[in-house]
């Protein structure tokens, strides 16, 4: 217990040490935490400045002695984007944190990265109009966080010395998280690419309760993208499962987006979870073997394939207040 007391005001003097001045002064700032017990490192840069906020990003490194190939392939590094209705969340929360054990336990890297939160403060008008009057700022919300995963790609890209090859990255994201993993994806294939490293494309993409805002129509792939996991629960009220919005804008789902993969015959896997709402977007350590499994297969092996899978299973967790919830508990209520 006493080590453990010491171990927990040095780390505190060295937050202390990097708010006062170190973090204003130094480009990289680089963040080792040990702790007793399970040991977990940690270290933390920052990858651009948006006017007066600056933006960070996490790495957490395998764990010693875990294995880091498949089948004599390197495992890719997965970038974690937060969730949080584009108003609020945190890059390294505790069920974020939880996953990311599994993951460096498992062999690979995690790479959690901020981004700016565009819709902080916005009160929508009700209903479905009002919700089209803010399809604005949802979507600009979106761009800013496509433009931040871009920042952080290109900031990896830059620094070599730190060990995390863009060659080898798979996106991940739960909610708004997922919407900006997608979305990023989406603009890849779109050719807009720029603040990217010239010839970059994500090597999977793993989207827990995700979609992509347009004001444009559906949104479509038009080239083979790179594998796609969507995982969905088919009753969910906070992002859509299907299409919500007026005409031509709105946010598309899971159900459009694989509709959209199996026409064109590209390498994707939905798992509808028969029921649920937002729950999903929660589901990083619930459904580990199917992350796995397509880590393994569909990315690191390149095996292509179509899965679409409808679970219906009452052991599966829900919470009451983060399941149920509608978007207008976010933007409407004070």
């Amino acid at each position: 217990m006493i080590g453990k007391m010491k171990n927990e005001r040095m780390k505190n003097r060295l937050r202390r040490f990097l708010c006062k001045g170190a973090c204003q002064v130094l480009p990289i700032i680089c963040l080792c935490l040990c702790a007793t017990g399970r040991g977990w490192s940690q270290e933390t840069y920052r990858f651009a400045q948006r006017d007066t906020m600056a933006l960070y990003l996490d790495i957490f490194r395998p764990d010693s002695g875990s294995v880091t190939t498949f089948e004599g392939v390197a495992k890719p590094a997965v970038m974690f984007v937060f969730g949080g209705g584009f108003v609020g969340g945190s890059r390294s929360d505790a069920t974020a944190r939880r996953w990311f054990d599994r993951l460096t336990a498992e062999g690979y890297t995690v790479v959690a990265i901020d981004y700016r939160l565009g819709m902080k403060g916005y009160r929508m008008g009700k209903g479905l109009l009002g919700a089209n009057k803010a399809l604005d700022r949802f979507l600009s919300s979106q761009q800013m966080g496509v433009e931040d995963v871009f920042s952080a790609v290109s900031f990896l890209a830059l620094h070599p010395e730190l060990g995390v090859s863009t060659d080898n990255l798979v996106i991940s994201g739960s909610s708004a998280g997922a919407i900006i993993s997608l979305a990023s994806a989406h603009a890849i294939d779109q050719g807009l690419t720029e603040g990217l490293p010239e010839g970059f494309a994500f090597k999977g993409v793993m989207s827990f309760a995700g979609g992509i805002i347009s004001k444009h129509g559906a949104p479509r792939f038009s080239h083979q993208p790179c594998p796609i996991l969507l995982l969905h629960g088919t009753a969910d009220k906070m992002v859509a499962y299907k299409h919500f919005g007026l005409m031509r804008r709105g946010i598309w789902g899971s159900d459009h987006i694989a509709s959209d993969l199996e026409k064109k015959g590209f390498n994707y896997s939905i798992w509808r979870y028969e029921g649920l709402g937002h729950d999903v977007a929660a589901y990083m350590n619930v459904v580990w073997d199917v992350e796995k499994s397509f880590l393994e297969k569909n990315v690191m092996q390149g095996i292509p394939c179509q899965v679409d899978a409808l679970v219906d299973d009452p052991s599966l967790p829900t919470w009451k207040a983060w399941g149920r919830a509608r978007t207008a508990d976010i933007y409407q209520n004070p």
